[in-house]
């Protein structure tokens, strides 16, 4: 084979990278600056030019996508097979060694892996036979506990007992799970890492073999490792000089899923004789866009410094839109997508990022109004979430107690002792009785079928219905929602599972109290159905088929963190405030604020041609009002790079516009400047400015006592003097 085919596509910090001599190496790769490229053609080079066996090559990557990527790009450059290297995840990697060497490791030959999903019900039927308090314990808390202990290396036995009743519980309980499953020959997630890593560290001929065939190690997205990755593949390459690990520090962002930055400059100590090498030319973004990214990051400290640039041009400046609220800043953006797809651009070409799942429900109803596809990546919409389905089945279920499956899912959720066999005897029952299962275990209940204990659990939860519809009765739709999901246990369920996840299942059913509020019932157009009964159909509709999925060319929808390793024409940054994005609780602490400013660079980084970045002066978010300042990150962005935007054209009035007999606004022309108002939150002041019409007409005023305001017309109630 030619090496010109390996080394002509590379710039010259690529080529020096791959054609590099047999040692440790460190590429700090910029993001869009080509690190796949780079660790394909390493591994070609050292096949083709340095003599090495396909047998030797061991390169690990995150995903099983970026596997088949590199495995299937290697095979057309080298024009030969793959299929010897080991090419592949950590946990696919691990799986390999231990069903190689089970007997070493102290496994079944036959062992099963478990996901997520069915570690926790291990975790929950342990939790029952061990008599403990799942609303005490709650199983999510004690599954992050025991893979996060797995994640550093410490089994139960190593747990030092501080005195701690939290933690010395936890270590019994995971005790307890390591021997459930090892009689039952069950492997989790973490445990494949851990198990073997324990194989190659406990026996040495096993550890000396895989040292001498693999001598030549490659590492993807490096600074996302944890530490027991980190071992794992110190373990491999201890006493050697070969390991190529291609990383980021600046797109360091899983920090809060265990992965170490530290990783990188402890590469630097544990292998002295590496060389480090910069890849800075990026082949996505404009030079805009690069320069708002560069500085934005430089304002993080102990980096190991890089600017990332672009022969390609400047190409357009960033835009940055200021919203009045959170429903002005989706029709902003909206507006921006019609216009796009409009001039011929792809829907597909488009994302629109957020920092909070919760903020994307303003985004899906204003795309579903105006019939534009889209999809949530990496994640379910908005009223397809668990947490979601939840609320709403009690909702439907005290409107309608012949909704089974309502009342099939929250009869036991969140917990309160109806077990299994009970649901199955009310199904049992019901059928033969042709009835609903509410009245089915009404009867059970009145005819004496049950066990005291069995029927106590049952006459609990059908009264919780009942107190929740007769209290409810006489209350807005905001409120009977908002009460709905405090007063059946569903917040303090999701309160106690540990993590983000569980906080972010709790702004979620927030975000739905804020979904009911902004609700518009047209009380005349459906005059058959109460707005209840409006509202429950419409989360039924937009949870249902043909909402974006089914269409190739759509919009996408994503937080910061999915987001990672894709790259969009057209990217629209939402939500840009403080403590939004910064998140609140990094405002306090330097290692998270740093973190996030590395997910503003990512998401900034994403963006080809076109990133627009906005911010609301007033928001409501997690069922609260807030009238926050923008993101320290706008102020860190050069001006020179930033284009203030203005809506211009008229835009589709709200669905939340109050209408008049004639269907009209009634708003154009009703103030003039100069004009004193009033406002309810920010008493007096007087109008500066007037720009916008329909939907999109606001006024710029300066209030007595708060200052300068925008307001949006259609949602600000306002009182000439």
């Amino acid at each position: 084979m030619d090496i010109t085919k390996i080394i002509d596509p590379l710039n010259d910090a690529q080529r020096e990278a791959v054609s590099g001599p047999g040692r440790s190496m460190l590429i700090l790769a910029g993001a869009g600056s080509g690190k796949t490229r780079v660790l394909v053609h390493r591994i070609a080079w050292q096949i083709q030019v340095q003599g090495a066996l396909p047998h030797s090559i061991l390169a690990v990557t995150f995903t099983n996508k970026a596997a088949s990527e590199m495995r299937t790009r290697i095979e057309d450059l080298l024009q030969i097979s793959a299929r010897s290297m080991w090419i592949g995840t950590f946990h696919g990697l691990a799986h390999r060694l231990l069903r190689r060497h089970a007997k070493q490791a102290k496994l079944p030959e036959s062992f099963q892996v478990m996901d997520s999903d069915d570690q926790l019900r291990v975790i929950k039927r342990l939790l029952k036979d061990i008599n403990l308090d799942d609303s005490r314990w709650p199983p999510r808390q004690v599954q992050w506990f025991i893979n996060a202990q797995k994640d550093e290396g410490i089994r139960a036995s190593k747990i030092l007992d501080s005195g701690d009743f939290f933690q010395h519980q936890m270590k019994l309980v995971y005790q307890s799970y390591e021997d459930i499953c090892r009689r039952s020959g069950l492997v989790d997630f973490a445990e494949l890492l851990l198990s073997s890593y324990e194989l190659l560290r406990d026996n040495a001929d096993i550890l000396d073999f895989y040292q001498q065939r693999f001598q030549h190690v490659h590492v993807d997205e490096f600074q996302d490792t944890n530490t027991i990755q980190y071992a794992w593949l110190r373990l491999l390459t201890e006493g050697r000089d070969n390991l190529f690990v291609v990383g980021d520090d600046d797109q360091s962002i899983y920090g809060w899923r265990g992965a170490k930055i530290e990783n990188i400059h402890r590469f630097q100590r544990h292998y002295p004789n590496h060389k480090v090498i910069k890849l800075e030319q990026n082949y996505r973004s404009t030079g805009h866009i690069l320069k708002a990214a560069n500085q934005v990051i430089a304002c993080n400290e102990g980096r190991m410094g890089k600017e990332l640039w672009t022969d390609s041009g400047d190409g357009e400046p960033v835009s940055l839109y200021a919203a009045f609220n959170e429903q002005d800043e989706a029709y902003f953006v909206v507006e921006g997508i019609r216009k796009w797809v409009n001039e011929g651009g792809k829907r597909s070409d488009i994302a629109i990022l957020y920092r909070s799942n919760a903020q994307s429900r303003q985004f899906e109803e204003r795309l579903m109004s105006t019939r534009t596809p889209y999809r949530v990546y990496g994640g379910l919409r908005f009223f397809e979430r668990a947490e979601i389905k939840n609320a709403l089945a009690f909702l439907r279920i005290m409107a309608h107690h012949e909704d089974d499956a309502s009342f099939e899912r929250v009869i036991n959720t969140p917990t309160r002792g109806i077990g299994a066999k009970l649901i199955a005897d009310i199904r049992t029952f019901a059928r033969e009785q042709g009835l609903s299962l509410w009245h089915a275990a009404e009867t059970l209940i009145a005819e004496k079928h049950l066990s005291a204990r069995a029927a106590n659990a049952l006459a609990g939860f059908l009264e919780l219905i009942g107190q929740l519809e007769r209290q409810t009765a006489e209350m807005a739709l905001f409120e009977k929602v908002k009460y709905v999901i405090e007063h059946s246990g569903l917040i303090a369920f999701y309160n106690e599972e540990k993590g983000d996840k569980g906080e972010a299942r709790v702004e979620n059913l927030e975000e739905l109290v804020n979904a009911a509020r902004a609700f518009d019932y047209d009380r005349e157009a459906e005059e058959n159905l109460g707005e209840l009964d409006m509202f429950l159909t419409h989360a039924a509709l937009e949870a249902g088929e043909m909402q974006g999925d089914a269409f190739d060319d759509c919009v996408q929808l994503m937080t910061l963190h999915s987001a990672k390793g894709l790259e969009f024409k057209q990217v629209f940054l939402v939500g840009l405030e403080e403590g939004l994005f910064p998140s609140q609780q990094s405002l306090e602490d330097l290692g998270r604020l740093e973190e996030e400013r590395r997910l503003c660079y990512v998401g900034m980084t994403r963006a080809m041609e076109h990133l627009t970045l906005t911010y609301a002066e007033s928001r409501r978010l997690y069922g609260r009002e807030i009238y926050p300042n923008a993101s320290r990150f706008l102020r860190e962005i050069p001006p020179e790079t930033l284009q203030e935007v203005r809506m211009r054209a008229q835009i589709s009035r709200p669905l939340t516009a109050v209408k008049s007999r004639a269907g009209g606004l009634g708003s154009e022309g009703k103030y003039k400047l100069g004009q004193r108002l009033k406002h309810a939150k920010f008493g007096e002041g007087v109008v500066l400015q007037i720009e916008g019409s329909g939907a999109q007409e606001r006024v710029q005023v300066n209030f007595s006592e708060v200052g300068v305001k925008w307001l949006m017309l259609a949602y600000a109630k306002l009182e000439t003097l």
